[in-house]
């Protein structure tokens, strides 16, 4: 076998293998996360958050995104403005993979509401005050993009 032979392989071989190893997870692909920081109901607009995936996303059977990989999340909206009654919405923005950030995109963002304290907000539907979303708390995305692993 002549050197030039041998690299040729070799090339092949690491194309093969960078293939077989390689996924597309498709638009409208759910990410269970659980969030490893603090999020409350008055931080800034665009403040970021980790999460960690909940469960394996698996494409054809195969696990491609083990759970515990690493998210990142934006703050769409909040009452960091005391003038805003908005509710606490958030997104995925990135993944952690192999070192790598990759950018994501989510639909439709995921809304953090209170829950009514007193027999009074019960009844009005109207809780006031800031809440905060604590480290654990389960939520759900639906990718908004194909994702490229």
């Amino acid at each position: 076998m002549t050197k030039k032979t041998f690299i040729l392989t070799a090339i092949a071989s690491c194309v093969w293998i960078a293939t077989s190893f390689a996924a597309t997870i498709p638009a409208g692909t759910t990410l269970v996360v659980r969030t490893v920081d603090n999020i409350s109901s008055h931080d800034r607009v665009g403040k970021t958050f980790t999460a960690k995936l909940d469960q394996d996303v698996a494409v054809n059977g195969k696990a491609v995104l083990p759970a515990g990989t690493k998210v990142f999340g934006r703050v769409e909206t909040s009452r960091g403005n005391r003038r805003s009654s908005n509710p606490l919405t958030v997104n995925l923005t990135s993944i952690s993979i192999g070192g790598r950030t990759i950018p994501i995109k989510t639909d439709g963002a995921f809304q953090l509401e209170a829950k009514p304290n007193t027999a009074r907000q019960l009844r009005t539907g109207v809780s006031v005050g800031p809440f905060r979303v604590a480290p654990g708390t389960k939520m759900q995305f639906r990718l908004a993009q194909p994702l490229n692993v």
